[in-house]
């Protein structure tokens, strides 16, 4: 057998030629490396292959604006292909709605007109078909893991999402991912230096001419796919736009039109004729402070009456608590903005009154102007009355931006869960609602006065198991053929019962309390469980239930409302007249051009001169709120035999984190009165506390400093200079905008 043998490396002469190396020799082997390159392409050029070829490449280049729409149409239904992963339901997509494929493909053609600048036209076309379809992988990918596809919200909050990275990809996929990565990369690297040149004349003035006129054909094209309602440009629910109008379209959309744009007559005198006499600042009620009653709304997360389904059977009713006060108070149909998803959408409108439809298609005024620009909401309004605002949450703080978010409306305080002790989850890892009711009582013990409180449950979010999950279910569902969707609506129902306990146990617990309350309980949006108009009695998509409970005698007024209004519907109940938006759905409601001055009202307030604001002032210019409404507190440090450290207090979470000299450690959560540090080391002088962690690491939070010293806690006297408990989140942020 013959041996191989293996040069050793010359490692000492090659730092020998290092060494040696000039000017000189590094300009003479770039020319010769220039000149082997040039060698290279003539003999490409003048190859029997190169020849063969030029009649056709002289025929593309004639034809190239044709085979430019062609290549874009082929990479549009590979992107759909992906993103709906069938290749059938893409072909379906094409076929079904040829306009809207069409259409589409004129985006991605639209790009390619850049190649035109470029003498390295081949490889132009690679990048920019990399490009779109790793938009689309991206997109595909996501859809796997969460209903809502890609969208330009997500680059927005890039940095969370990496930080997110182990939730959508497991081990394997991140270095499939990586390899994947580093494979394309490399390979649009070597295009680069293969890919030849265009040999003819440029015409770059013409190019930049094209790239222009085919960005403003696109436009024009959008306006007249618009009006001949080929897409929308309202999208309900994202995720279903997106099937229905395409990626492309839906992810520029998503990008380029957000915000409200300036309407037709926008002017101050519009703006004065609207709020006649300033007729819209007022903030008054004839009701003594005494008589003022607690306003509380909550929102359950996907919840509407499952009766509404046609089809569907339940061994019991699965909403006794609710059906129950539907019967005894007013309630009706609640119109939402979104289906399926859009919990923020839902909830933005019912607390600023603003309707969402005038603002760009998919947008989430939370991700884009509300979580850095104070505006006015149901907290700012009614604090003028002298309300406490408050705000609950049993997930995330930095969910939705919520904490910058209720700050910048005026809230007192947000409880998020890094505040509860959530020990109790539903099977797919979300908190359940009970939790959330000795959490609102806190929240009314921290004024002495009347209260705004806004609640956000999360039990009954998606998705809904397929599988069977619950072992023994309260409510057994029937009228479903495919076991795995009986499954999915077994589960949605059962956790709808659960919440219609909630229900019961937060008016129990009202009533105990005897303060004069008024509770409105409403759906945000229907579940993501495959509902179209025909299965539901209101055939309409966009319905959910509300109630409006009382303990204060109010008549029992029935009738269907939008979620925009539901605020000054409540208010004007009550008499009570405050908040720029609420009073002009309470003096304007079904006249004559309601709608159109809305979107006025709107754009002004958010996006205008602000003219509204001209003589009263802008109710609200900054945010005060605080985080939680109780400290975690530490009595003790023990440690333990094995040299591991306990701390005990009170107050502590599964979000609570034990910083040792401001560094966090790695903590163990044991019960709201212990944590656990298994690999901290605590000496003399060190300083200790706890905080209630965001995530992205934000303090929300902390308890008060102590100085371990002999085994015994000193507190540490706060300076002037340290920031209000509770605001640590909001004020880093404003010294941030200062530098």
């Amino acid at each position: 057998m013959k041996r191989i043998h293996i040069k050793k490396p010359d490692i000492k002469g090659f730092f020998t030629k290092v060494k040696n190396l000039k000017p000189e020799d590094i300009k003479r082997h770039y020319q010769e490396k220039k000149a082997r390159r040039q060698r290279i392409l003539e003999q490409r050029r003048n190859s029997k292959f190169a020849k063969k070829m030029q009649p056709v490449y002289k025929w593309m280049n004639r034809f190239s604006l044709v085979l430019h729409y062609l290549l874009a149409c082929v990479l549009n239904f590979l992107i759909e292909v992906i993103s709906r992963h069938s290749f059938f339901e893409a072909w379906s997509y094409m076929t079904g709605t040829p306009l809207v494929f069409l259409f589409n493909a004129f985006l991605i053609f639209a790009t390619f007109m850049i190649v035109y600048l470029f003498r390295r036209r081949v490889f132009v076309r690679i990048l920019l078909s990399v490009f779109w379809l790793f938009l689309g992988a991206c997109n595909g990918y996501l859809l796997l893991k969460r209903v809502t596809p890609f969208n330009a919200q997500d680059l927005k909050v890039l940095s969370d999402a990496l930080e997110l990275t182990s939730n959508y990809f497991n081990g394997f996929e991140i270095v499939m991912l990586t390899i994947g990565i580093v494979a394309v990369v490399l390979w649009v690297i070597s295009m680069w230096r293969r890919g030849g040149q265009y040999t003819g004349k440029m015409h770059r003035i013409i190019a930049v001419i094209a790239v222009v006129a085919s960005g403003f054909a696109y436009v024009g094209l959008t306006d007249v796919a618009i009006d001949k309602r080929v897409i929308s440009n309202y999208f309900g629910n994202i995720a279903f736009a997106y099937e229905d109008y395409g990626f492309p379209y839906c992810f520029a959309a998503s990008l380029f039109n957000t915000g409200i744009n300036q309407p037709a007559g926008y002017s101050e005198e519009t703006m004065a004729e609207i709020n006649k006499d300033g007729c819209l600042n007022v903030s008054e009620t004839s009701r003594s402070k005494e008589e003022l009653p607690n306003i509380m709304f909550v929102q359950l997360e996907s919840y509407f009456d499952p009766t509404e389904v046609e089809w569907l059977r339940f061994s019991e009713d699965p909403i006794p608590n609710l059906r129950k006060i539907y019967a005894d108070y007013s309630s009706g149909y609640f119109k939402v903005p979104s289906v399926g998803a859009g919990t923020a959408n839902t909830e933005f409108e019912v607390l600023t009154g603003m309707n969402m439809r005038f603002f760009g298609p998919g947008e989430y005024p939370y991700k884009t102007y509300v979580k850095t620009t104070p505006l006015e909401s149901a907290a700012s309004a009614l604090s003028s009355l002298g309300y406490g605002a408050e705000a609950l949450h049993n997930n995330g703080g930095n969910f939705y931006s919520r904490a910058k978010v209720y700050n910048n409306m005026g809230f007192d305080h947000y409880t998020s869960k890094e505040f509860m002790n959530i020990l109790k989850t539903t099977p797919k890892g979300w908190a359940t609602d009970d939790i959330l009711v000795p959490n609102i009582m806190e929240s009314l013990d921290t004024t002495d006065g009347t209260d705004f409180v806004c609640t956000i449950s999360v039990q009954g979010h998606g998705d809904y198991p397929t599988e069977p999950t619950l072992e023994n279910p309260e409510i057994n569902v029937t009228g479903v053929e495919d076991e795995g969707k009986r499954n999915a609506w077994e589960y949605y129902v059962n956790e709808v019962h659960e919440m219609d306990k909630f229900v019961g146990q937060l008016i129990d617990a009202i009533e105990q309390r005897g303060e004069p309350t008024v509770l409105v309980f409403y759906g945000d949006h229907l579940p993501t469980l495959g509902l179209e108009a025909k299965d539901l009695k209101g055939k309409y998509l966009y319905n959910t239930n509300y109630v409006i409970w009382d303990n204060i005698g109010l008549e029992k007024k029935d009738g269907n409302i939008a979620a925009y209004q539901i605020m000054a519907e409540v208010f004007d109940r009550l008499d009570i007249h405050t908040g720029t938006i609420f009073n002009y759905h309470q003096q304007r409601r079904q006249t004559k051009n309601y709608l159109a001055d809305l979107e006025l009202l709107q754009y002004d307030i958010m996006y205008g001169k602000q003219y509204v604001y001209k003589d009263s002032g802008a109710p609200i210019t900054e945010g005060h709120m605080v985080m939680g409404v109780k400290d975690a507190t530490i009595t003790s440090v023990v440690e333990q035999l094995k040299g591991t450290y306990s701390i005990y207090g009170e107050n502590f979470t599964k979000q609570s984190k034990v910083y040792i000299n401001g560094e966090k450690q790695t903590t163990k959560f044991l019960n709201n009165t212990r944590l656990d540090l298994k690999e901290s080391e605590i000496k003399d002088g060190d300083q200790i506390m706890v905080a209630q962690c965001g995530s992205s690491n934000t303090i929300f939070r902390t308890s008060k400093t102590y100085e371990y010293t002999g085994g015994q806690l000193v507190e540490v006297t706060d300076q002037d200079t340290d920031v209000e408990n509770g605001r640590q989140a909001f004020v880093e942020q404003k010294e941030e905008k200062k530098k």
